[in-house]
């Protein structure tokens, strides 16, 4: 009996201590211990998954690290890992338990039963059962995984309650990874683009939207922005919509529940220098046409309107959604139309251009090809786009029959020949009467080019008379040629000259030098000779002066002392005359006195000579009627018969310088002065 009592004491003791250790849970630190209680006085669950109130089933608190004593045989201990999110991952939700989703819900709402680790909270919260909106991010979680499954990159959190839960979550896992779900959405500048963001969740667009308007920026609802999508919850409570969403992302990073939203990437609208663009936006309010009554081409509305804006986008980039407009590229600079199949410009809005053909007025049939240089201005770039659409439309509809119209009207006026002589002047006519038809299409026509007529088809005429003209022209450029020859070789032989020249330029320059110092001197010799020539001459000319003077001082003289002698003779011989005069009256006449006069004189020279008074020789000459007289008597005769005059003394004729003379000395009545 003392022996048993004490083994009882032992077995009971024993029994205890494995009843405790039986009820003993040990938790890692890296686990948790998800509880299931077997049986209840509370009885089962009646609805739901998880026993909020102490029912049998799965509990909703979870055992962290430690030692812990639950009743043996109630509770089973499920030992779980940790929930874990990687660096730069993305971690998604399942909810097994919690309130229905709504007809029109994908995803349960997490806008107050947002806590995944308190599982009473978030059913107490009316968390709901299916896909959550709020995801995890980087860190490690202690979540019941009987009410939560989580998904991650590489790893399924849950707690299998049968067979078919792998290949359930594994579909979603597989779904999410196609959506790239478990990393975020980054953008970086050097892929240059924009995401597109597609909402899965919320109220559907009405019939007439084709993407759901932006939300959120109004200042009045700055509790309702969304984080850029990030935060699906106030998303939807700003009134954000399911469909493809007009505002994109750009540069950043972005944990977006790929369940709630998915992205896609358009590169960002890049409009160049040199070109603007036309926004036709296919969303917005239904806005006021600005183009005026008059204007029935379509409307034209303030930016974020449906319709074409009126105010392009200029150069730069732009986070543009392709999906909620189309961007018209219109160029600003000067663009060429080429009417030519083998040549297209640089814009090709004329790819579908040919040359015109035209019927001349000799009735040819050429080919023109042309090209026209055309300016849009920027501020009527909606204006254009507004009435045709585009730039290919609006040339190949509307400016290609009117230039080609235009060019035939020409054609027809004009022959072949006045077609190529006359190119200038059709250009400057068509740039001005063309000019204006442009403008009503709101374009500004900058200068129409026509190119060389050609032949079209089989008539080979034109190409005969081009051919003609080339070789007119070619026989012109060779006389140019030959002209621009002969110049070259003059210039070359310029050329050898100089470097000839160049290469005896000292000599040259020795020789030059020479020459100049020669010539120097020469000058200076001839400076000295002309100044002694000058000197002499002046000498010369100082000495002829003073015989000059000389000469005219003696010339003077003697014409005086002459003058005075002929005063003085012409006195003597006239008072000597007058005196003779008065003898030869006195005498008995003048006959008497020359014959005295003649023989006093022949005696003299009879005299002087020493002839012979009596002539050894006589000589007689004989007359007729009357004896001969001596040669003497014949002689004095003559004399006195040629002298003298039978006439009285006061009738013979006197001269008259001597009358002067005379009445100068003896005065009017013939008597001496006094």
């Amino acid at each position: 009996m003392d022996l048993v009592l004490p083994t009882l004491g032992l077995l009971l003791l024993a029994g205890l201590l494995l009843f405790w250790l039986i009820g003993l849970s040990v938790i890692p630190n890296d686990r948790i211990g998800i509880l299931e209680k077997r049986w209840s006085a509370a009885g089962s669950i009646q609805s739901g998954f998880i026993a909020l109130n102490g029912e049998a089933g799965f509990q909703p608190q979870v055992l962290r690290g430690g030692a812990h004593w639950r009743m043996p045989f109630q509770f089973a201990v499920h030992r779980m890992p940790l929930v874990t999110i990687p660096q730069g991952k993305i971690g998604y939700v399942f909810a097994r338990d919690g309130r229905p989703l709504d007809a029109s819900q994908a995803l349960g709402s997490n806008e107050v039963a947002q806590d995944f680790q308190d599982a009473t909270g978030f059913l107490a919260a009316g968390g709901q059962k299916g896909p959550q909106r709020r995801v995890l991010r980087e860190g490690t979680y202690a979540i019941n995984l009987a009410q939560f499954v989580v998904l991650t990159s590489d790893h399924l959190y849950y707690l299998p309650l049968n067979k078919d839960d792998a290949e359930v979550f594994q579909r979603m896992s597989a779904l999410i990874q196609a959506r790239h779900g478990f990393e975020p959405v980054i953008l970086s500048g050097a892929e240059d683009c924009v995401g597109v963001v597609t909402v899965h969740e919320g109220p559907a667009l009405s019939g007439s939207e084709i993407i759901a308007p932006v939300v959120g920026i109004d200042p009045k609802q700055a509790d309702s922005y969304h984080n850029s999508f990030q935060d699906a919850e106030r998303f939807l409570k700003a009134g954000g919509r399911r469909g493809r969403q007009l505002l994109v992302l750009v540069e950043g990073t972005y944990f977006i529940n790929r369940l709630f939203a998915t992205v896609e990437y358009i590169p960002k609208l890049v409009v160049e220098v040199g070109t603007v663009g036309v926004v036709v936006s296919y969303t917005g309010e239904t806005g006021k046409d600005l183009s005026g009554t008059d204007y029935k081409h379509g409307e034209l509305v303030l930016r974020g309107a449906r319709g074409v804006w009126n105010e392009p986008l200029l150069p730069g980039k732009y986070a543009f959604n392709t999906f909620a407009g189309k961007v018209v590229m219109v160029p600003t600079t000067n663009f060429i139309l080429k009417w030519n199949k083998r040549e297209v410009g640089a814009h090709k809005f004329d790819e579908n251009l040919s040359e015109v053909s035209l019927i001349t007025k000799d009735a040819f049939e050429p080919s023109l090809p042309l090209s026209v240089v055309v300016h849009i201005d920027y501020r009527k770039a909606p204006l254009v786009i507004q009435r045709f659409g585009d730039i290919r439309r609006l040339v190949e509809q509307t400016l290609d029959p009117m230039v080609a119209a235009y060019f035939k009207n020409v054609g027809q006026t004009r022959t072949v020949i006045q077609l190529l002589q006359d190119r200038s002047l059709i250009q400057q006519e068509a740039s001005i009467q063309m000019r204006e038809k442009f403008e009503h299409y709101n374009l500004e026509l900058e200068e129409v080019l026509i190119g060389t007529p050609g032949s079209s088809g089989g008539d080979k005429h034109i190409d005969e008379i081009l051919a003609q003209l080339r070789e007119r022209q070619i026989a012109e450029e060779k006389v140019a040629t030959y002209l621009l020859k002969e110049k070259a070789a003059v210039q070359e032989r310029m050329l050898n000259e100089a470097q000839a020249r160049a290469a005896q330029q000292r000599g040259l320059t020795e020789s030059e030098l020479s020459i100049q110092i020669l010539s120097n001197q020469g000058k200076a010799e001839t400076q000295r000779v002309v100044q002694q020539a000058n000197q002499m001459k002046t000498m010369a000319e100082a000495e002829a002066e003073k015989i000059r003077r000389l000469s005219e001082a003696e010339a003077d003289k003697i014409k005086r002392i002459a003058e005075a002698d002929a005063e003085r003779a012409a006195r003597v011989g006239i008072a000597e005359a007058m005196a003779i005069e008065e003898q030869v009256l006195a005498s008995g006449g003048p006959r008497y006195q020359m014959t005295r006069e003649v023989l006093s004189r022949f005696a003299d020279a009879v005299a002087t000579a020493k002839v012979d008074v009596v002539p050894r020789i006589v000589m007689s000459g004989g007359g007729e009627g009357k004896g001969g007289h001596g040669l003497l008597d014949t002689l004095v005769a003559l004399m006195v018969d040629d002298r003298m005059q039978d006439a009285p003394a006061s009738e013979r004729p006197r001269r008259p310088e001597v009358e002067a003379l005379r009445e100068e000395l003896l005065g009017r009545g013939g008597q001496p002065k006094a």
